[in-house]
């Protein structure tokens, strides 16, 4: 069976992340720029090769400059140095429209095992003759285990960024030709 690659349509994806604030509310925010590429054994997801997501740190989108600022910052991502999340897919395990996508995420150059849930969307013929699939993929990582340790108290006792980041990306990749 030949390989079939994917590629990633910019127009039709996103990746939002949520974390919470002072523990009594969830700040939400994006990253603006990012790319992801699949290889599957034929022309459906059935049989999954790798799967390859890049995000650049530096297009973090909170709706506030300030913030952002802060989170590109070594306190954070340390944008200067780690420009660049990874996740590097290496086995989906599909059951009807469900799944889960093991894979290793790097984020400011710590590496973890990660397993994230998978909406298998379909594959279709869109009207201009492209074939495209759709996945809405989900997960929750600890902020702290891969670095992101900043952190102040309030008076009250309340930590001001919340451990648990939790994050969606609405992906659709398009079928490249043979």
């Amino acid at each position: 069976m030949a390989q079939v690659k994917w590629t990633l349509d910019p127009m039709h994806s996103e990746i939002t992340f949520k974390v919470k604030h002072l523990m009594i509310s969830t700040v939400t925010g994006q990253f603006r720029k990012f790319n992801v590429v699949a290889e599957t054994a034929g022309d459906d997801f059935s049989q999954p090769g790798h799967v390859e997501a890049t995000i650049d740190v530096s297009s973090i989108d909170t709706n506030n400059e300030q913030r952002d600022g802060h989170l590109k910052s070594d306190d954070f991502f340390g944008a200067s140095n780690h420009n660049q999340i990874v996740f590097k897919g290496n086995k989906l395990d599909v059951n009807g429209d469900e799944g889960k996508l093991h894979g290793e995420l790097t984020i400011k150059g710590v590496t973890k095992p990660v397993v994230l849930n998978v909406e298998v969307g379909g594959v279709v013929v869109d009207p201009y003759g492209q074939t495209k699939a759709g996945f809405t993929v989900t997960g929750k990582v600890s902020r702290k285990e891969f670095g992101l340790t900043w952190n102040a108290v309030t008076e009250a006792g309340n930590v001001v960024v919340g451990d648990d980041i939790k994050f969606t990306a609405e992906i659709q990749l398009i079928k490249q030709a043979a």
